[in-house]
């Protein structure tokens, strides 16, 4: 089994689009949690297992391209299915008092914290990967009603390039993935 361990380029850039228009174009989908890691086994849509060893701390994108054969026409490349994130804008709490401001934060960081969903801030927004379906996420945030606090859900793919390497992996590496988001409450909650 042939290992790679570069990415030639990415079909959503413009010296790429001319050719994959062309091109029989075999994909790689990749759940989120694997997206994540450098070093994987998956097959294609074509049922072709392909084994990946990039550098490590690799960041693999949606359309990256494993394999080019320009005589035959032919692109492998990754296709990343990444969930939806629910983003909470605090922006509106510029305008209040330090402690409301605190207030608020805290308020915040309880309902997230409670329900163990990990969270990027960048700016005046969290960033919160869906672990749970988006019902349950968004009665919890109507139950709290937390003020000055706006939230929506936005595709992963769009929340992305606000996002450095790490925090990509932060808020996508574990989502979803039964073996790292299970867990059983052993503590009290106060």
């Amino acid at each position: 089994m042939k290992i790679y361990t570069a990415i030639l380029g990415n079909l959503h850039a413009p010296e790429w689009a001319e050719r994959a228009r062309e091109a029989d174009i075999e994909t790689v989908d990749l759940d989120q949690w694997t997206a994540q890691k450098s070093r994987f086994v998956a097959p294609s849509d074509r049922g072709t297992e392909y084994a990946v060893a990039l550098q490590r701390r690799a960041q693999l994108l949606d359309g990256d391209i494993l394999e080019y054969d320009a005589d035959r026409r032919r692109i492998v490349a990754i296709g990343i299915r990444l969930n939806d994130v629910l983003v909470a804008d605090l922006s509106g709490l510029a305008r209040e008092q330090p402690e409301k401001i605190i207030h608020i934060a805290l308020e915040l960081g309880h309902a997230i914290g409670n329900q163990h969903w990990p969270a990027v801030v960048k700016g005046t927004k969290a960033y919160i990967p869906l672990t749970v379906d988006k019902k349950v996420m968004d009665s919890v945030m109507r139950t709290h009603r937390i003020e000055h606090v706006d939230y929506s859900f936005q595709p992963g793919s769009e929340v992305i390039p606000y996002l450095a390497p790490h925090e990509i992996r932060r808020l996508f590496g574990g989502a979803g993935h039964e073996n790292e988001t299970e867990h059983r409450h052993q503590h009290a909650h106060v």
